[in-house]
């Protein structure tokens, strides 16, 4: 070797560099262990990674320095001793290489999980708290985004991507929303550093999100996910419905009478619109004389702007359409959304609207179900201190009428994927408690939830290894059209197995029953879901004793006569009825199990219920209904009640 190191000096270095790289390699850490993280104060915390199989690493911390040697898998880890709220700090690890951490901080950590509630971010409600977001800067509060993935094979060991980012008004437009409202309370109250695991997906029913062991209670989910595990499978799946898709799109496109002739396409300005029909907007077209046709439909109509907003840059505000839509303001592409759920807000360009007469021409496709525009929502052009109201007639003609398209298959949202590749690679990093906000997904099976969600906390408690870590959650909100009589509901029955796991210990559920919006199943109003579970934060994981954390929560029933008194838990300082009004949306049953509007009143620490068509009473409900609209038994604190029944019947 050392003739050849002789004769060939630039090759020996390069075998020496190879050498070296194959027999030491190089220290790794978790995604997870990064620059900016938050550490979980007043408990130890496990520091760990991979290196080179027996290497010794070293890990020096503030004041002290831990040693670790790897195992045979390469994997090393260390305990740091407890320590109090605080930063910023610098961390070494040292192996035969060495990797120096900036910027840690000392403090509390919450993961943040759920579906599409939980992921929604503070970018989608940012016309509501525009204020807030301009005072975000705050270098103690910390989002670490969870890549969004799943993996049906094993736990993944590690993250595919991601840092921790503090809060400022740009960066907190990727913060899950009710995870920012939430942290930031708490950040105010304590005035620790707050780190937010933000580890959610859109869509994604509880049992994504549960272990393979933990499934196996559930046998129907244990063999999906047993069945998912091959993978020719699902590119078979997806090969199939991505084809099947595109083929639709493709057709609906070609065969679309708007673009069938370029120079004249429905969105030219000039275009003579006398032979269309007309609509009002907001609305759905299966209520008018084109009915409950899918495909493309056009929409066009005509709007004046004043001089004052004249080629100015502008908002076009278009509430939500389902499902999809391209707009166009005097002929010129200005926004598109491909699905039906997000809010429509386009920017108009400077120059682009006129004054005098303008012209907004939406392309919308419906794939299947109601197509149109959601009703009370806004449908205008904004400027900063001027609207154009767009709601009214407008001319809508047929492009091409298809058959609906069948849904995907949504394979992300199969048992177990989720928990493998975004819980999985989680579990040795110290927390605090857990957030949730789930169940829309689960709501078709409502009853079957009052097993799984539990198992599911349970199930991650067992793998975090921390025992009963605070869990809390948010109650599904009111949501879809009132009815006008007590009716059974799944959204109800989904509160209920909610409301009966706090049966759990140490768990919490926010009331947000009188937050929701009827037409929109992502309501914007995040902040005060986010306050309600601080709220119960700092009784469960902070030991505020004397705080009134949760709204009245029905304790039992007793018969007297012809009405029924009812006694809660967690009256706080007393019940009230919001705003003074009578209390509504009481209903009661006799014997026949059929149920009508009450009466009801707050008599000291009970409400009594009554209804002079029915003189024996044998059940009470509250509050049971997809939208429970004008719902108003509150405590003096502003909590709300749980929506309850004291019958068992109808189970599903």
């Amino acid at each position: 070797m050392k003739q050849i190191a002789e004769r060939f000096p630039k090759v020996w270095i390069v075998w020496t560099i190879v050498l070296c790289a194959v027999s030491y390699g190089h220290v790794r850490l978790p995604k997870l262990v990064s620059d900016g993280m938050v550490l979980q104060r007043n408990t130890p915390v496990k520091i760990w990674g991979w290196a080179t199989n027996g290497e010794t690493v070293r890990v020096h911390f503030v004041d002290s320095t831990y040693v670790a040697q790897t195992g045979g898998t390469g994997e090393w880890n260390i305990v740091l001793a407890p320590r109090r709220a605080g930063g910023p700090y610098d961390m070494q690890i040292i192996g035969r290489d060495t990797i120096t951490l900036h910027n840690i901080v000392v403090g509390d950590v919450w993961l943040c999980s759920g579906q599409s509630n939980m992921e929604l971010s503070v970018e989608r409600v940012r016309p509501i708290y525009r204020a807030i977001i301009e005072q975000s800067t705050n270098g103690s509060i910390r989002q670490f985004y969870v890549p969004q993935r799943y993996d049906f094979d094993q736990p993944e060991e590690d993250l595919g991507s991601g840092s921790w980012v503090p809060a400022n008004p740009q960066t907190v437009l990727k913060f899950s929303a009710v995870a920012y409202f939430f942290g930031k309370e708490l950040y105010d109250r304590y005035k620790v550093p707050i780190g937010l695991i933000n580890s959610s997906l859109g869509g994604s029913p509880a049992e994504a999100w549960m272990s393979e062991g933990a499934l196996k209670q559930f046998p129907a989910y244990y063999l999906e996910a047993q069945r998912f595990k091959n993978t020719s499978l699902i590119k078979q799946i997806e090969e199939r419905d991505n084809k099947r898709i595109s083929a639709w799109y493709k057709l609906s496109s070609e065969n679309d009478l708007g673009y069938r002739n370029p120079e004249h396409s429905w969105k030219d300005p000039a275009l003579d619109v006398s032979g269309w029909s007309t609509m009002t907007i907001p609305g759905y077209w299966a209520d008018t004389k084109l009915g409950p046709v899918n495909g493309v439909v056009w929409f066009r109509r005509e709007f004046t702007v004043p001089a004052g907003i004249a080629r100015k840059p502008a908002k076009l505000v278009l509430g939500r359409i389902v499902d999809a839509d391209s707009a166009f303001i005097n002929g010129e592409f200005v926004g598109t959304v491909s699905y039906q759920y997000p809010p429509r807000r386009y920017d108009i360009p400077a120059g682009l609207l006129q004054e005098g007469k303008n012209t907004i021409v939406v392309r919308v496709i419906s794939n299947i179900g109601r197509g149109g525009f959601v009703p009370d929502k806004q449908y205008e052009i904004a400027t900063t201190n001027d609207t154009i109201d767009l709601r009214g007639a407008w001319h809508y003609r047929l492009g091409v009428k298809m058959d609906p398209l069948a849904s995907q298959t949504f394979i992300r949202w199969k048992p177990l994927g989720l928990y493998n590749a975004m819980i999985a690679p989680l579990l040795n990093y110290r927390i605090k408690g857990a957030i949730w906000y789930q169940g829309e997904s689960n709501a078709d099976r409502p009853v079957e939830y009052r097993e799984l969600f539990p198992a599911l906390i349970r199930d991650w408690r067992r793998h975090w290894n921390e025992g009963d870590f605070p869990f809390l959650f948010v109650q599904l909100p009111n949501f879809m059209e009132s009815r006008p009589q007590p009716s059974e509901s799944n959204w109800a029955l989904l509160r209920e197995a909610q409301l009966k796991t706090l049966s759990v210990p140490n768990t919490a559920m926010a009331v947000t029953i009188d937050i929701g919006e009827w037409n929109d199943i992502h309501p914007l109003d995040k902040e005060d879901v986010g306050k309600r579970l601080a709220l119960a934060a700092e009784k469960l994981a902070y030991g505020q004793e004397d705080i009134v954390y949760s709204g009245p929560i029905y304790d039992s029933m007793k018969i007297e006569g012809g009405t029924v008194v009812l006694s809660f838990t967690h009256t706080g300082s007393g019940l009230v009825s919001k705003g003074g009004k009578e209390l509504r949306e009481f209903a009661v049953a006799g014997s026949d199990r059929k149920f009508v509007w009450a009466k009801a009143t707050i008599e000291d620490k009970h409400v009594v219920v009554w209804s002079t068509s029915i003189s024996h009473p044998v059940a009470v409900r509250y509050a049971w209904a997809d939208n429970p609209e004008g719902a108003n038994l509150y405590n003096k604190e502003g909590l709300p009640a749980s929506p309850f029944r004291t019958d068992d019947w109808n189970l599903k």
